[in-house]
């Protein structure tokens, strides 16, 4: 297969490349018609182009300039909005009083601390609920406590959890009167409080708020419009067919979503460099463009302050499956956000605030990733893969495999084949299904689970 006119080499049934013509040493090896890296010694044709003679161009920051794309910020892409608001689908959701929908009424069990972890699984485990346990919340310092404390309280607003139970221990640094402040106004919410430290039985206290909050929950699902769907974007376990079917196809459910009012989100920072300004062309305005230029350096001066090389991000398992550089990954990657213009650019923790696609500032890494996708609003996540994984996190995360071969092996895994099924308004039926209450795998095989970012020392 040549994905573009191009290109130098051509992807095979094994999903790696091999070369389309002679490439001289030093010259650029073209995929999806940009360069993914330059070759290390000459290459013949028909040749296997891969870690062995092919090394990354990438390097330390940039200077880019504001350069969009017109067709795109204009809207007559092809994500041009094309159905009128009366023609919108619909899914069946959970409307709480104060506007807010969710696609999932559950109980969610919150430790403010890890301390408390074992006692949130076992009131979890007594309710049917989620136990979101983390290692965090005492024991850090400046931006890492920060960024504990933000990710929790963001997702104990999250749509999904019919009622929450705030756990604390009593004496760590995130503690209950400062988590309280954090969120904020919560009147509106079905949340309770309980500290372990304080006298009694902690459990049995644990087990009457539970019982409070199921009361509470809302009752019954309502048709809700697919322009309040908020959908995050990753990848991870990639392979050579990546950048050809599941992520293409989730680039075109994000276009059909935000034609149709929704939203999308796209993470995974260092999964952009390379492919970075294709993103920058598609910023709204120049203060976009400014906020994306900055979370790409920042991510980049992150490398560094820890003396990492920012381009060795592909995984052995990447590797085994036909991608060679990081320019190959992400060239790939950022297929998954579609064509449409990038409306925001938002920090790690913070809530998805405009109609469209927006980027988040978090890690490859697919545990952190995934989560913070959900702290920032996401009703589910769209996971593509082609090594295969079992991991999701507390929303339901359904799975695209890239071939055919994985989705035979892993059923239990796969939500959705897209070599086989590459049709967008099939897979869109399909997440308005899953949306409406039909459970991911990761939801069948009780896989659910958040991972924080972590930076600094832990004491």
């Amino acid at each position: 297969m040549i994905i573009h006119p191009l290109d130098n080499v051509e992807i095979r049934d094994d999903g790696h490349k091999y070369a389309l013509r002679a490439i001289r040493v030093g010259e650029n090896v073209i995929k999806y018609g940009m360069p993914i890296g330059h070759a290390t010694c000459d290459i013949a044709p028909g040749e296997h182009v891969h870690v062995h003679n092919v090394a990354t161009n990438l390097g330390d920051n940039l200077e880019y300039e504001y350069d969009p794309d017109p067709a795109v910020v204009r809207g007559e892409g092809d994500s041009k909005r094309t159905t009128a608001r009366g023609d919108v689908p619909t899914f069946k959701g959970y409307r709480h009083p104060d506007g807010r929908v969710g696609v999932r009424n559950d109980i969610w069990v919150v430790p403010t601390v890890g301390c408390v972890n074992n006692l949130c699984e076992r009131l979890a485990a007594s309710c049917g609920g989620i136990a979101l346990t983390h290692p965090y919340g005492c024991s850090q310092l400046g931006a890492d406590h920060e960024m504990t404390a933000n990710l929790l309280a963001a997702l104990c607003r999250h749509p999904n959890a019919g009622g929450v139970l705030v756990v604390a221990l009593g004496c760590e640094n995130n503690t209950l009167d400062s988590f309280k402040a954090r969120l904020g106004d919560v009147a509106s919410f079905n949340i309770h409080f309980l500290r372990a430290q304080d006298p009694g039985d902690e459990y049995a206290r644990g087990l009457e708020l539970l019982a409070e909050l199921d009361q509470a929950r809302i009752k019954e699902r309502v048709d809700v419009p697919v322009s309040e769907l908020v959908v995050g974007l990753k990848c991870g376990g990639s392979d050579g067919f990546s950048g050809l079917t599941a992520n293409p196809l989730v680039g075109r459910f994000s276009d059909w979503l935000v034609a149709r009012g929704g939203s999308t989100v796209l993470t995974e920072v260092p999964e952009m460099f390379g492919a970075e300004t294709l993103l920058m062309r598609r910023c709204r305005d120049r203060a976009v463009f400014e906020k994306c230029v900055k979370m790409v350096n920042d991510f980049k001066d992150y490398y560094a302050r820890h003396g990492q090389p920012c381009y060795e991000n592909p995984s052995p398992g990447n590797k085994a499956g036909g991608i060679t550089t990081l320019e190959d990954k992400s060239l790939g990657c950022v297929q998954k956000g579609g064509s449409s213009p990038v409306e925001d650019v938002l920090d790690y923790g913070e809530h998805v605030k405009a109609h469209g696609l927006s980027l988040l500032t978090g890690p490859g890494n697919d545990l952190v990733a995934s989560t913070v996708l959900a702290a920032s609003g996401c009703h589910l996540v769209l996971f593509t893969t082609g090594r295969g994984t079992p991991f999701g996190t507390v929303v339901p995360t359904m799975k695209i495999s890239t071939n055919t071969a994985l989705a035979q092996a892993k059923p239990h895994w796969i939500d959705w084949d897209a070599m086989a099924n590459p049709d967008v308004e099939a897979f869109a039926a399909k997440v308005q299904e899953v949306a409406s209450g039909a459970p991911a795998r990761n939801e069948v095989e009780n896989a659910r689970g958040i991972a924080i970012f972590k930076d600094g020392v832990t004491l």
